[in-house]
């Protein structure tokens, strides 16, 4: 059984819980969406890292990967299956422009987040977000929760409201 902390829950909850994961609860607490949030003693920056210190399959896993688009440049967070991978032509259809994946600089400006703790609501700047049709083959999802060791878990409809996300087949 993995190691965690007591799931702290609230917008400003547990003084130990990281500024990120702080400043996530808030955003999510603003669009209405309670959170657990547990903070893992190992990493859970990979779909299959998180999924093994939740105990759940990677399918389970909701990835948070900024793209940007060619043209416009502008940033879009795909909310995806762990299980998948990204159809870049079929998001740039979805969209009508070619993705590309920006540097971790980029998106940790767009994002006010590190790669591998990206939550999927609550960015330095507003995000289109697009949600992954597979993921609402779960009753459970688990996702980011601002560092690279925290999740949280979500039912997907929840989330697809409070993320302000479009369904989509993204993989």
């Amino acid at each position: 059984m993995p190691q965690v902390t007591p799931p702290p829950t609230g917008p400003d909850a547990g003084p130990d819980l990281p500024d990120a994961c702080r400043r996530f609860a808030r955003a999510a607490a603003a669009a209405g969406l309670p959170v657990a949030i547990v903070v893992h003693a190992q990493l859970t920056r990979t779909a299959q890292e998180a999924a093994e210190a939740c105990g759940c399959g990677v399918g389970q896993i909701v990835k948070s990967l900024v793209f940007r688009t060619r043209g416009a440049g502008r940033p879009v967070l795909l909310l995806v299956s762990g299980a998948n991978r990204v159809d870049e032509n079929r998001v740039a259809a979805l969209l009508g422009e070619p993705v590309e994946r920006p540097d971790a600089a980029w998106v940790r400006e767009v994002a006010g987040f590190a790669i591998g703790g990206i939550p999927p609501l609550g960015h330095a700047r507003p995000l289109e977000t697009w949600m992954d049709e597979d993921l609402f083959s779960h009753s459970t999802v688990f996702a980011a929760a601002g560092t690279g060791n925290a999740v949280f878990p979500v039912a997907p409809l929840d989330l697809l409201a409070a993320a302000k996300a479009r369904r989509a087949r993204l993989a």
